[in-house]
């Protein structure tokens, strides 16, 4: 018998020429050697948008098992050490952890801005979007480092909250516009229609923002010493959180009926009846919270609410209007089939 010779891989050529090409424009670089489907592209900006939500989540288990400053002080984890120490604890490890998943949402986010990127034709608008969600990923570690130098000053824990609040309206409306064109947006509702998603949209801003009050006046500080509060009397604050609740309640359920009046299309009606369910859902957590004496446990899952109702309002407000994805606006490489019509 002869033995069959070995395959050989064939090796690609990289000439200075492209390793220099690489060094002074990456993104160019890697966009000139693949073109993602839309699929993938889909997929990683709804990777970004999960991820901001995950890492606010863990930002509210640092503080609600008082490990704020498990790492005391910023960048370093403590002066001597970059890392958290066996000294330090359980405290520690999960500051540092909450720390360490910054670098993977920047990878997330890096990710999703380099598909976006690769897009044949490019679509700048994403890709911008990609950006602003980089630009504020790192503001906000910026300010979760001010953070711990100050000493979990309430103020700029709501900062910081809010900051993550903005990140994650970057990232849905990414997301939106991964699956949809680029030609001019044609408005699925009437004037007054939009005018009232816009007021639902303006106090929903108000009730996230009243929410870091109520936070900043409670009893979990973040660590387990004497950390000021921000001075509002908790009982009052948290009345006015639920008055707003109720009113962006009743802003959803009217949007809900006007659309059903005019014979709105069904994805206004549908992301409309998911914020009211959500918002539902999110009240009942906020009572129950409220006259059990604000379990961690269900601080936690308060917070992972807040996140799903900023999400439900932005995908309302985005869904008041379209873009159709014309065959222009598909990568080179897509399958048609699998473009995602949600």
């Amino acid at each position: 018998m002869h033995k069959r010779p070995p395959t050989m891989v064939r090796v690609p050529n990289v000439t200075r020429a492209d390793i220099a090409s690489a060094a002074r424009n990456p993104l160019a670089f890697i966009a000139e050697r693949w073109t993602p489907t839309q699929r993938t592209v889909q997929q990683a900006a709804l990777i970004s948008l999960v991820m901001t939500v995950v890492i606010v989540v863990t930002g509210g288990a640092v503080r609600l098992t008082g490990s704020g400053l498990g790492c005391p002080t910023w960048p370093k984890c403590t002066e001597e050490s970059l890392t958290a120490t066996h000294e330090m604890g359980f405290h520690g490890v999960v500051e540092f952890g909450n720390r360490m998943l910054t670098y993977v949402l920047c990878a997330v986010v890096g990710w999703a801005i380099i598909a976006a990127r690769s897009q044949k034709p490019m679509r700048r608008s994403v890709t911008r979007l990609g950006w602003m969600q980089f630009w504020l990923v790192m503001g906000n570690a910026v300010l979760g480092g001010i953070v711990v130098l100050v000493g979990l000053n309430p103020w700029t824990v709501a900062a910081h909250f809010l900051l993550s609040t903005a990140l994650t309206a970057v990232a849905v409306v990414m997301w939106q516009r991964t699956r949809e064109g680029d030609s001019e947006p044609r408005p699925l509702v009437g004037k007054a229609v939009a005018q009232l998603v816009w007021v639902l949209v303006g106090v929903s801003v108000l009730l996230i923002a009243m929410g870091t009050i109520v936070t900043g006046s409670g009893r979990h500080a973040g660590d387990s010493s004497d950390v000021p509060r921000m001075g509002f009397d908790w009982e009052s604050v948290s009345k006015l959180h639920a008055v707003l609740a109720w009113i962006v309640v009743t802003l959803a359920f009217a949007l809900w009926f006007v659309l059903k009046a005019v014979d709105a299309p069904p994805g206004p009606l549908a992301r409309t009846r998911q914020l009211f369910l959500v918002l539902l859902a999110q009240g009942a957590i906020g009572y129950v919270q409220y006259f059990t004496d604000t379990p961690e446990i269900l601080v936690g899952v308060h917070m992972l609410g807040s996140c799903l109702v900023w999400i439900a309002v932005m995908r309302v407000l985005l869904a008041m209007r379209e873009r159709p994805l014309t065959m222009a606006d598909v990568p080179a490489q897509a399958d048609d089939s699998r473009l995602s019509a949600v």
